[in-house]
């Protein structure tokens, strides 16, 4: 799930649909290749995607298609490292006032929203009252948004209480009334009045996967359909879409003229001879961006190997010792042209305990225990280096690498590997083995076992065992519960899992964002744990407020010691990726903060791709 958020959820680790109006063209646009020859992006998800609505969805898979078919006010360079902020459909930075309380943005014209049967045969322009409805859709509560405690967060003033109208009334949100702190000045000027000091807010409205602009035409034509009708201004639309199987995007043929432009590290050799071919050119490069739904590990990995996609992201942990020994691409694969990337992301894997469950919840000493034991006894240089295969480094701190607070000297007992410490723990606090069968009880003599949230997939499979490993040598059973990853989610969110394994990737360089899931009023929303404490509560709230700089480094330190006492998440690692392509691909770098990269890169002719 980010205020990315505004954070995305990942694993830790579909009926044929035609879609309607959308007329397939595969012309290739002037300038990218030979007339009539089409450049396709084959490649694959490992898990499902659960929609493709901006407001209805938070898990990656899900906002990857959303950022190639919304666009947001800004967004970052896609070879810049350190991040770097960019126009998308903003004309130009925001202009500040009032102490980062207010923003106000102009759009650029001529921007127009993809064809599409609701606009009833006209072409409709992009418009600053876009954006209104479109942010005014997550409070909606007929839309259920799983993000709307992100935008709640931006404190936007009339936002909450135009919500609560609507839930205390029973009556439909009113859209048409002018909100104080969300107006279209005019078509192209957009206006923010917050309630509180919000000086990165730009980086809220960097989200553009989930910011994009929706048009209400769209919505109220399509109603409780829209998941499956995504009408944006992006480079790409939807042609065709089997759930859980298959996904295909092309290009959007009222896309206006962008050129690729970046701006690559002097030292990132790759990225400049890239920038050297692509700088100028149209985009998107690529006509068709095909997306196969693979999760088991084995069938993705040969699907690759054998020519069907021309990338394979995030490999299988399985299958880095043969791809990337060492962390260079495998000889054997470099003499077929295939080249792989490794790259220290900005997400963290967790365990995350129900703060609401009688067993493993709660803020009583031995709930703390037992939580701090299980974390204790989690071996996590082991997962490293038999599951993840060196692919990842230990979390000290909910921060993220990459992150404003990450400090990677910061040390801390998650990633302490002490049975004997964690056995001695839960025997002080009362979880002992009173009738001798060798497991332990809680301390009022029920039975002691973990009801443990995992889903059906090798990856999975092979960090359960590990996990009852660890769990068994300390005297605590468990029982793993396997779904599919969305109905794990929907049933996280709705506080009916007492522990599950999932991993959050930052889409904006401010590590406060990772700690909504700390956050008390983002219960059951980022929250997952929903996990309540006054003093973080209040701690993240002051940092909201502040700039950068000394004071609110301060505040990072408090509260990361406070994530780590209560353990409501038993952080894992942060995980390397590694990406392998042929080399066809040209201009591919792994994002950072965002999602939208399909259309930054070629695909040259030649090999098996068809035209």
């Amino acid at each position: 799930m980010k205020r990315r958020d505004t954070l995305g959820l990942a694993a830790a680790g579909i009926g044929g649909l035609g879609m309607n109006g959308l007329a397939t063209n595969w012309a290739h646009a002037a300038g990218n290749g030979p007339a009539g020859a089409a450049r396709v992006l084959r490649c694959s998800f490992p898990v499902a995607e659960t929609g493709i609505d901006p407001a209805q969805v938070s898990d990656v898979y899900s906002r990857t298609l959303t950022a190639s078919i919304f666009e947001g006010l800004f967004g970052y360079d896609h070879l810049a490292r350190p991040a770097k902020p960019v126009l998308v459909t903003a004309a130009a930075m925001p202009e500040v006032a009032d102490d980062w309380r207010e923003y106000t943005i102009r759009i650029k014209p001529g921007i127009f929203f993809a064809d599409d049967p609701a606009f009833k045969g006209t072409k409709r322009e992009l418009v600053a009252q876009d954006y209104v409805y479109s942010i005014m859709r997550f409070a909606d509560p007929a839309t259920k948004s799983p993000l709307f405690s992100s935008v709640q967060n931006w404190g936007i003033v009339g936002l909450d209480e135009r919500r609560q109208q609507a839930i205390e009334n029973k009556k439909p949100f009113d859209y048409d009334t002018p909100l104080p702190g969300l107006q279209a000045l005019d078509r192209t000027t957009l206006r923010f009045r917050l309630k509180e000091t919000r000086p990165r807010f730009v980086e809220n409205l960097s989200v553009g996967d989930l910011y994009g602009a929706v048009a209400r035409e769209v919505v109220e034509f399509y109603g409780d359909k829209i998941m499956e009708h995504p009408v944006g201004t992006g480079p790409f639309r939807l042609a065709a879409w089997r759930r859980s199987s298959r996904i295909v995007l092309e290009r959007n043929p009222t896309y206006r003229k962008v050129l690729w432009q970046a701006e690559p590290a002097a030292d990132d050799a790759e990225g400049q001879a890239a920038a050297k071919k692509l700088t100028g050119r149209p985009l998107p490069l690529v006509d068709r961006v095909e997306i196969d739904i693979i999760e088991a590990t084995q069938p993705r990995w040969l699907a690759f190997l054998n020519g069907q996609h021309d990338v394979i992201e995030r490999m299988p942990p399985e299958f880095i010792d043969i791809a990337m020994p060492g962390g260079k691409t495998a000889p054997h694969l470099a003499k077929r042209g295939i080249r792989g990337v490794r790259t220290l992301t900005a997400d963290v894997t967790f365990l995350y305990f129900n703060m609401e469950d009688p067993v493993v919840g709660g803020l009583a000493p031995e709930r703390v225990a037992l939580r701090r034991a299980i974390g204790l006894a989690t071996d996590t240089q082991r997962e490293i280096r038999t599951l993840r295969k060196g692919m990842a480094i230990p979390a000290q701190s909910p921060v993220m690498p990459h992150l404003t607070g990450y400090d990677p000297n910061f040390k801390s007992e998650m990633s302490t590997y002490d049975p004997a410490r964690a056995r001695a723990l839960l025997d002080l606090y009362g979880w002992t083995d009173r009738n001798g069968d060798g497991w332990r009880e809680q301390p009022d003599g029920k039975p002691l076992v973990l009801q443990i949230a995992t889903q059906p997939d090798q990856t999975s499979r092979d960090q359960d065992e590990l996990r009852q490993k660890n769990l068994q040598a300390i005297g605590i059973r468990v029982e793993f519960k396997p779904a599919k990853w969305p109905e794990n989610l929907k049933a996280g969110r709705a506080g009916k899992l007492q522990v599950w394994s999932l991993a959050s990737l930052s889409s904006q360089p401010d590590g406060q964002d990772i700690f909504s899931r700390f956050y008390g009023p983002q219960s059951g929303l980022q929250n997952i744990a929903r996990f309540k404490h006054p003093e973080l509560d209040r701690i993240y709230q002051r940092m909201s407020q502040l700039p950068d700089g000394p004071e609110r480094l301060a505040l990072f330190e408090q509260i990361k010691k406070l994530a780590v006492a209560y353990m409501p998440y038993k952080l894992g690692v942060h995980r390397y990726v590694a990406d392998l392509m042929t080399d066809r691909v040209v201009g591919f770098k792994r994002p950072i903060f965002w999602l939208n990269w399909y259309h930054m890169v070629d695909v040259l002719p030649g090999g098996d791709n068809p035209a």
